[in-house]
């Protein structure tokens, strides 16, 4: 191998030791270790490249991005220049991790994001049309989702680099979705979300046509926004997100708790999920219902349910399970979405997520400041 490499302008996360430095870093990098020198003044952290496990290294378009597991731990060195990209490719290919690019989705795979938006716990079927206040109704929205505050020591803002899958299926965090003003012409929909969202409803035992998740029964919120996500080194690696969505009559969260309520909603709904990743990465889309039924255990008046299922993706090494939660109560529906390495050792930690959630949509004085 030729010299050492050594490029500097990274960050981690999480820090190697609690409160410890994440940023400046520089990386050296040769044949026997890769070395991090972080924080100022220096403190160095080496390791050989024979105990790191599931290396990955992603190039964006604006940037790249270093996974790794060592002793347990998932870190994420980002970096907003691609200068040593070819350098650092090389070195982490010799020592068996993957590489891979980033694209941005196009195609017909698009609009797959756009639809699921409307798709997560309310349904993409008829548009509803009024003039409506905005103030506190979409303030309670944005107050009922997780917060980091929610979350146990050691958590943070996943880097906005990295390519979590629950970016695929969750809108950007703090956009306002809202009902449109007037109406907008029907677009045909493409084969590949016509496929999932059929095999959703015959999942669930309900045709296209009566479906409220993705079918024309459904109706849009008044307003839907989603949090940040956050992560954690906990259980193996963990990743968090909410969205919440306003009804503008609680009848409209009654019906669509109704079908929710089948036996095999959280099975289902978690395999139309893991499709739509599926899709937006380009890899076959599930033959059968992959899903698990999960429900959290909660002590609050409310409705919850949920499902998990096992996400693998082509060029990443390693599997996930992604958990998928729906709970409604009065006017609100939120949707869930966790990404975790061990399961069910999470188990419980997710149902303690949902009932932060749900005490904030049956009680306002719950609600974070």
């Amino acid at each position: 191998m030729s010299a050492p490499l050594r490029s500097d302008g990274w960050s981690v996360r999480p820090s190697f030791v609690p409160h410890g430095a994440v940023t400046p870093v520089t990386l050296l990098a040769d044949e026997n270790a890769l070395t991090q020198l972080a924080g100022v003044p220096t403190v160095a952290w080496q390791t050989p490249w024979s105990e790191l496990s599931n290396i990955q290294f992603v190039r964006f378009a604006r940037g790249m991005a270093l996974f790794a597991t060592a002793a347990g731990v998932r870190y994420c060195w980002r970096n907003p220049s691609r200068n040593d990209f070819e350098a650092l490719r090389a070195i982490v290919i010799a020592h068996g991790g993957v590489v891979a690019h980033h694209r941005r989705r196009a195609g017909v795979y698009s609009v797959a994001l756009v639809v699921l938006i409307a798709a997560l716990a309310g349904g993409i079927g008829s548009w509803l049309f009024r003039n409506s206040s905005v103030s506190s109704e979409l303030t309670d929205a944005r107050h009922v989702n997780l917060t980091l505050k929610d979350l146990p020591t050691g958590w943070y803002l996943a880097p906005a680099l990295e390519a979590t899958p629950l970016a695929d299926i969750f809108s950007a965090p703090g956009k306002v979705e809202t009902l449109p003003t007037k109406p907008t012409k029907k677009k045909k929909q493409n084969a590949v979300l016509t496929e999932i969202f059929g095999d959703f409803a015959k999942c669930l035992g309900v045709t296209p046509q009566r479906d409220r998740v993705y079918g024309a029964a459904g109706q849009l919120a008044d307003y839907q926004v989603s949090s940040q996500i956050f992560a954690s080194s906990s259980y193996g690696g963990i990743e968090a997100v909410s969205t919440s969505q306003y009804y503008h009559t609680t009848t409209m969260v009654q019906r669509d708790t109704a079908e929710m309520s089948r036996t095999n909603f959280g099975s289902c709904f978690v395999t139309s999920n893991i499709a739509l990743v599926r899709a937006l990465n380009n890899a076959k889309l599930p033959t059968t219902n992959e899903g698990v039924n999960y429900r959290p255990v909660t002590f609050l008046r409310g409705w919850s349910r949920g499902g998990e299922a096992v996400l693998s993706l082509p060029n990443v090494s390693g599997s996930s399970h992604l958990v998928m939660v729906e709970i409604t109560s009065g006017h609100y529906e939120v949707t869930l979405g966790v990404l975790v390495n061990d399961w069910p050792a999470s188990e419980t930690f997710v149902s303690s997520l949902t009932s932060t959630l749900l005490s904030r949509m049956v009680s306002p004085s719950s609600k974070p400041e």
